[in-house]
């Protein structure tokens, strides 16, 4: 297998986060670097926002439907002792979900974490979902692509799920950030409405925005997967802090 960066961990070009299926290090809690306090303007009004390796993430980011922040993380590796972090996740969730997740009731977080039944519930529950991912180190955009698209592949192919259509689908994706690159607080964000099975994947760096629209209803669910996985997904520190949260508001 390839080796996941380059052989100096402080080049940029060096390739982003492993493949899912690669050996990360994780070396943060689920609440890693978290505090709350009010600082963010949006729309002209001030939210709190929670603090994710020094990255700040509003609460609550409203679409068709206020959506809360239930999960947040980071993705990163270690290599010679040294870790690399890349970037910051934050999850927003139409609080609705949990009406789909109640056969978890009283379950504890770090059961939910271990249970992949549950991440797929989560990622099929008809309802609104919004990924934020916050670049920490600079990269190039043509291998953030790439990781997705290898990602996403991998899983339409277990599924025996990947024909032309898909195949389609994940080119237009790596087209769209083939030319682009990830400054460090570059935002990308991933916006599934809860109407159609769809995704809008948009990308926004020192105030200027693009977007793209995913209209394959399978290569959308594994991009959900690759970030809300359980065991398989992206990020580690995300599925816990997800789980953990999760369970809270199961309790409540």
């Amino acid at each position: 297998m390839d080796s996941p960066t380059s052989g100096n961990p402080n080049d940029p070009g060096g390739s982003f986060p492993p493949r899912h299926h690669e050996h990360l290090s994780f070396k943060y809690p689920a609440t890693m670097a978290m505090s709350v306090k009010r600082a963010m303007v949006i729309n002209g009004m001030t939210t709190e926002v929670v603090k994710v390796d020094e990255i700040p993430f509003p609460s609550q980011i409203t679409k068709a439907k206020p959506l809360n922040l239930l999960g947040h993380g980071i993705t990163d590796i270690e290599i010679h002792f040294l870790q690399i972090k890349f970037t910051a996740i934050g999850v927003y969730l139409d609080p609705e979900v949990l009406s789909h997740l109640q056969q978890w009731k009283g379950k504890a977080g770090n059961s939910l974490a271990e249970d992949d039944d549950f991440f797929e519930a989560l990622v099929s529950a008809p309802v609104e979902k919004l990924l934020r991912v916050v670049v920490i180190k600079e990269i190039k955009g043509s291998q953030y692509g790439v990781q997705l698209e290898s990602a996403v592949r991998d899983r339409l192919v277990d599924d025996d799920k990947y024909e032309d259509e898909e195949e389609a689908a994940l080119e237009k994706i790596v087209e769209f950030f083939q030319s682009k690159y990830f400054k460090k607080d570059t935002v990308i964000t991933f916006h599934f409405p809860a109407t159609a099975p769809t995704a809008e994947i948009a990308f926004e760096s020192e105030g200027k925005e693009s977007k793209i629209t995913v209209e394959n209803a399978n290569v959308v669910k594994m991009i959900k997967k690759w970030y809300l996985g359980g065991s398989r997904g992206v990020s580690a520190t995300t599925i816990s802090c997800l789980a953990n949260n999760l369970s809270a508001e199961l309790s409540k």
